[in-house]
């Protein structure tokens, strides 16, 4: 999997919390609860990451996995509909996360995770469904995994030594 590393400094960033959960363990002394917290950053231009932050107070969690998404921002191509150029499947544990593009219009169709990264990363218009297990951790990156491995036409047509049109049909 190859990860391009993107300069988070100058990209105006909004996050989403998508899931806070409570972790517990038994000590001799009795319990010690700590917090984890799933966060999406995304610019709404093509840019997005998720990242997993933990610390024993929530707001902590949360902006250490802030910081952990910045660090995993990766860029997603996308056509003149605001969609993706192709469809692909996305795959991180045991979720399958099918990723369809939309004509111009149809609006993000995505279930909770999955609708987060889509929406942070700027995409207007796309199908998912999420196949496989509903983690809400391991449907936010395979979908991360799904739109890094996206392609744009002109990537394709030089890969394969032919031009856009040929590729388009």
């Amino acid at each position: 999997m190859k990860r391009t590393i993107i300069d988070a400094s100058n990209l105006e960033l909004t996050e989403k919390v998508v899931s806070i959960k409570r972790v517990t363990k038994v000590v001799k002394g009795g319990r010690n609860f700590r917090f984890t917290a799933l966060v999406v950053v995304g610019d709404g231009n093509g840019h997005v990451g998720a990242g997993l932050g933990k610390a024993t107070e929530i707001p902590e969690a949360i902006r250490k996995g802030k910081e952990d998404a910045m660090k995993k921002l990766i860029k997603v191509p996308m056509n003149q509909d605001n969609s993706i150029t192709h469809d692909f499947l996305g795959n991180f544990g045991s979720s399958t996360v099918l990723l369809k593009k939309a004509p111009e219009g149809t609006g993000v169709i995505a279930g909770g995770p999955a609708r987060s990264v889509c929406e942070l990363a700027g995409i207007k218009n796309i199908r998912t469904k999420s196949l496989g297990s509903n983690n809400k951790q391991n449907v936010v990156l395979a979908t991360i995994e799904g739109l890094s491995q996206l392609k744009t036409p002109e990537e394709v047509a030089r890969k394969r030594g032919k031009s856009v049109d040929e590729i388009l049909g």
